[in-house]
């Protein structure tokens, strides 16, 4: 007799289980350097970073989320030397973990998320983002983090989808440095408003997008090896869940299914990625002598070649950003029926 296949489910569990022990087993790779999250109360919304030398980067991303709602940052440093861990450790509100445990052993650090999301996010609404990640969702600039989660919750919904948008400044990214403390995207004002392409996963039931300025720069010739652009960066989270793929994916299967099949809409927001500075040149080149990302860094290696001739990522039908309702013009986010 033949062996019975095994359903998919199954499959999905087993997997979830296995992510989980997994995050337990990395858990002491972890050094906790200053942990506040005795502080953490009942409603607070959390956000995850790991992230190594972003201490350019750091005051901007921290005031920016909590104007937008966030009580309480959890960080995990991978071993930084430009002194972020001294900086984050200083902030009231901020937990932090050091490491210098190898980020892609660590499943590119989420084995470290995903076990400080199992011990201190479970009941919580949690965020998990990079540092040149900034979350825009629908009314935004009138309804906080807190607004947009008592909504969620209220609707029967515990994830909320967030594409990445790249953003860029007009001419080579080199051009105009950087300072820190100031907002990126007076600088990276531009983004492509089509060009993506979507299919869905149906193992995980998650969409895939891709596209974007990285594909139509780096990616030409393979534009299927370009980047994911969807994430579910915003989680009502409890132990027994798990990311499988950077906040690309997650499991159990219904946390991936945060689109309308109906002919409808579902409520989405954007991660503006400031990732295209005047950084970027010195951090591609650190991040590729590591080799410690995807594919044997595969993203940062077409980075490397195309930086060469200087990095200009504007074109005739880039746009500038204006707001959420623009995006929401042209379908890269949605309000649904939060009105």
């Amino acid at each position: 007799m033949g062996r019975f296949p095994i359903p998919d489910r199954l499959r999905r569990r087993a997997e979830r289980q296995y992510l989980i022990a997994r995050a337990f087993n990395r858990r002491r790779a972890l050094r906790p350097v200053v942990n506040r999250t005795a502080q953490i109360r009942k409603n607070d919304i959390l956000a995850l970073v790991t992230m190594r030398n972003e201490r350019v980067r750091l005051p901007f991303f921290l005031n920016y989320y909590r104007n937008l709602g966030v009580n309480h940052f959890l960080f995990v440093n991978n071993d930084s030397d430009d002194g972020s861990g001294n900086y984050l450790a200083e902030q009231p509100d901020v937990s932090l973990w050091w490491t210098n445990a190898g980020y892609k052993r660590s499943r590119f650090g989420m084995d470290w998320i995903n076990r400080l999301l199992a011990k201190y996010g479970h009941g919580h609404w949690c965020l998990t983002v990079d540092p040149d990640e900034f979350l825009i969702y629908p009314h935004c600039d009138s309804r906080p983090l807190p607004a947009l989660t008592d909504w969620l919750e209220a609707s029967g919904r515990r994830s909320f989808p967030a594409m990445l948008l790249d953003m860029y400044p007009r001419g080579h990214i080199e051009d105009e440095p950087y300072a820190e403390g100031t907002d990126p995207f007076t600088i990276a004002r531009w983004f492509d408003p089509a060009n993506y392409t979507i299919s869905k996963n149906p193992y995980y039931g998650n969409l895939w997008i891709q596209g974007g300025p990285r594909t139509r720069k780096f990616f030409t010739a393979e534009p299927l090896s370009g980047p994911a652009l969807n994430k579910t960066p915003l989680v009502r989270w409890d132990w027994r869940y798990a990311y499988v793929s950077s906040t690309h994916m997650l499991l159990p299967r219904h946390l991936n299914m945060v689109y309308d099949e109906a002919g409808g809409e579902m409520a989405s927001g954007c991660l503006l990625h400031a990732k295209f500075l005047s950084t970027f040149a010195d951090k591609s080149a650190e991040e590729l002598d590591r080799r410690q990302h995807y594919a044997n860094s595969k993203e940062y290696k077409a980075y490397h070649a195309g930086l060469r001739g200087g990095t200009d990522l504007w074109c005739s039908e880039s746009r500038e950003y204006a707001d959420w309702r623009q995006l929401e013009d042209l379908g890269l986010i949605s309000r649904g029926n939060w009105a």
